[in-house]
């Protein structure tokens, strides 16, 4: 999935994908938030996040020279900031939707050498796969295996203790893997390697990843079927119709329409002589006119404009335009970026 605006920032539920990361770190009592950037500036990721105080936290902004270097090479990056403390690393495209408080508050609370979490996963060689031995204990941490033993997988949570910078160092520090990256696991298995505590929690939650098209959809189902709760900010014309959870944000204009919820419709978005179905987040300010649109994520100032044919499963970029048709297809799919144009 790609998109000129950074991932972290395109919308599931009406949310920033990196908000959710924020919001779980900050519930669960962190106060101190390091976020890694990529050589060219900080600006964009302080210009959207800012200084942290918006979640009560304090974010210092560290530079990741080489961005291709591991997940390994991001904590690595941030020993300094780190300065001999407990932390962990949080993914930035995961949601852990109920939360992750228990599990910083257990790792706190005994003390392991480190710690990670696992799930259940159908898909789970495309991932991290712990193994254990006869006794439970972690004896290998290892990714995208061909045959996993099982379907459990670690999404993307690490704990560390400080002790772990030492597999950087010396005569056994790990090394890049054959792709040139400082893998998670190779770090982990350092700590196993050397006889010092790895625990392995299940998460008791719903677990999300949405890093491909297909996950983010499903992803943005999910939450608005998990969250959405009826609030209408903006006064319905009476020749509209509203069914099901909606939520409705200020200054929007919905006239001859119906919305059937789940259904996210952010401030300032014009809906016409139109049908939206369940399972869709609109972004601020989109207009939509004499169309149907359903499952899908409408960025901030998207325009579809009189196409008779159903959009259906799509995310479409910010200041998007799709327009007309012949009404001969009954639903159209897209992927489409910023400012893209389509006529039908």
């Amino acid at each position: 999935m790609s998109f000129y605006v950074n991932k972290h920032f395109i919308p599931v539920a009406n949310k920033p994908l990196v908000f959710y990361p924020i919001e779980a770190v900050a519930e669960a009592g962190i106060k101190e938030v390091a976020i890694t950037y990529s050589p060219g500036g900080p600006e964009i990721s302080q210009n959207f996040l800012g200084d942290g105080s918006k979640w009560g936290l304090k974010f210092t902004y560290v530079l990741q020279e080489n961005p291709r270097g591991g997940l390994a090479n991001i904590f690595q990056v941030c020993e300094k900031f780190i300065d001999g403390d407990k932390f962990l690393l949080h993914l930035g495209d995961n949601i852990f939707l109920n939360g992750i408080k228990k599990y910083v508050e257990q790792f706190l609370e005994k003390k392991p050498d480190g710690m990670v979490l696992m799930v259940h996963h159908p898909e789970n060689k495309r991932m991290g796969v712990p193994y254990f031995d006869d006794k439970g204990r972690l004896v290998r941490y290892v990714e995208k295996p061909e045959k996993p033993p099982h379907d459990y997988a670690i999404p993307g949570l690490y704990f560390f203790d400080p002790l772990i910078f030492k597999c950087f160092k010396g005569k056994d520090a790990i090394k890049p893997s054959e792709r040139g990256e400082y893998e998670i696991a190779s770090a982990y298995q350092w700590l196993i390697d050397h006889g010092h505590k790895v625990d392995v929690v299940e998460y008791e939650g719903k677990w999300l990843d949405p890093g491909k098209f297909d996950d983010w959809i499903d992803s943005n189902r999910y939450i608005l079927d998990a969250k959405t709760e009826t609030k209408l900010e903006s006064k319905i014309d009476k020749t509209s119709k509203i069914g099901g959870r909606v939520f409705v944000g200020k200054n929007c204009s919905i006239v001859n329409s119906e919305i059937r919820g789940p259904a996210s419709i952010e401030e300032g978005v014009t809906i016409t002589d139109s049908y939206i179905g369940p399972f869709t987040a609109i972004g601020k300010e989109c207009l939509i006119q004499g169309s149907r649109v359903e499952n899908c994520v409408l960025m901030e100032k998207v325009k579809i404009l009189n196409v008779k044919s159903q959009i259906d499963n799509s995310l479409i970029g910010p200041e998007s335009e799709i327009s007309g048709n012949d009404g001969r297809r009954t639903c159209h799919e897209f992927f489409i970026g910023e400012r893209a144009r389509i006529k039908l």
